[in-house]
């Protein structure tokens, strides 16, 4: 399982080190931010579980911070917690209502009370499994969430990514190394939509397998999909040892026992768009989207294993 992320927002250097060094020593990773901008990078790239921030910032304010958290599907889920010396009623109001935070505390602050309103919190969240204990991506019902949304958008395109060849993988390499892929692919998909796709878009990991799912436009889905599976087909063979990587095919056993020459790990994405609606309920939605992934992945073993794309439901 990884370390649960916490992303320090806090311009006075001695403050932010003091919660860096302690939150560290209890087993957190710890990122830290002097300035706003620097802070909204972090959450693009790699979204935290939780975010002490300070509400003076030399480029923003704290709360700016805060609502841009809240406006993306990708990291309104996160718990907010501001520590500032910005303590009248107005300010309390301010993040406790407009930005939503959980816990809004005045410094000077006891830390071993924040710590354990941030594990609370964290625990809370673990208790309702939004996030995917390797990867750290919303799932289970912020996934739900998310799907239930498009039944009444426009416009809107869905795709499941599956990892062909992740189970071989992970019985030749050990499920340590396996973790590294799936954390790879996670941090793939957030640069790539980083790039090409908006603060709209969603990406969510299902709990069980190595499935992914994306929230966008069709336009927007497409070059997502092509790009994923280039920079995907290009850097995958990094996580394999230097024979398998060059003869581009790993030993392993079939079902039937058989030993046989396994591809190297690649995509399928099954791809709806509003178009294939209507979808009455997320069951109809999700259902028919797992046939479409499920053809892509058909597809693949049919093409020895290559990376693919399938669009619109099997009518």
């Amino acid at each position: 399982m990884s370390k649960e992320r916490i992303l320090v927002v806090e311009d006075q250097v001695d403050i932010s080190n003091l919660l860096k060094i302690y939150f560290t020593s209890q087993g957190y990773e710890v990122f830290t931010a002097l300035r706003g901008s620097v802070a909204l990078e972090i959450c693009s790239k790699t979204p935290p579980n939780l975010a002490l921030l300070d509400v003076n910032l030399p480029d923003m304010e704290g709360y700016d911070i805060g609502k841009a958290l809240r406006a993306s599907p990708r990291t309104r889920h996160i718990p907010i917690i501001f520590l500032t010396a910005r303590g009248e009623r107005s300010d309390r109001l301010r993040g406790l209502g407009e930005v939503q935070a959980q816990y809004y505390i005045i410094k000077p602050f006891d830390i071993e009370e924040v710590h354990t309103i941030v594990k609370n919190q964290l625990d809370e969240a673990r208790r309702k499994n939004q996030l995917h204990p390797v990867t750290n991506l919303p799932t289970a019902d912020l996934i739900n969430d998310q799907l239930r949304a498009l039944l009444t958008a426009q416009n809107w395109g869905m795709a499941l990514l599956h990892i062909n060849g992740f189970e071989t993988f992970t019985q030749s390499y050990g499920s340590v190394v396996s973790e590294d892929v799936l954390k790879f692919t996670a941090l793939l998909l957030n640069e790539v939509i980083n790039e090409l796709g908006s603060h709209e878009d969603f990406v969510g990991q299902m709990i069980v397998g190595p499935d992914f799912v994306i929230t966008s436009t069709p336009e927007r889905l497409r070059a997502i999909a092509d790009r994923l599976i280039t920079q995907f087909d290009s850097e995958i063979g990094s996580h394999y040892n230097y024979k398998h990587r060059k003869q581009g095919f790993i030993e392993a056993l079939d079902d039937s026992g058989e030993l046989r020459h396994m591809p190297l790990m690649s995509l399928s994405l099954g791809v709806l768009t509003n178009e294939d609606g209507p979808f009455y309920d997320i069951r109809e939605l999700s259902e028919t989207a797992e046939e479409t992934r499920q053809r892509a992945v058909q597809q693949a073993r049919e093409q020895g294993g290559k990376s693919g794309v399938i669009f619109g439901r099997a009518r």
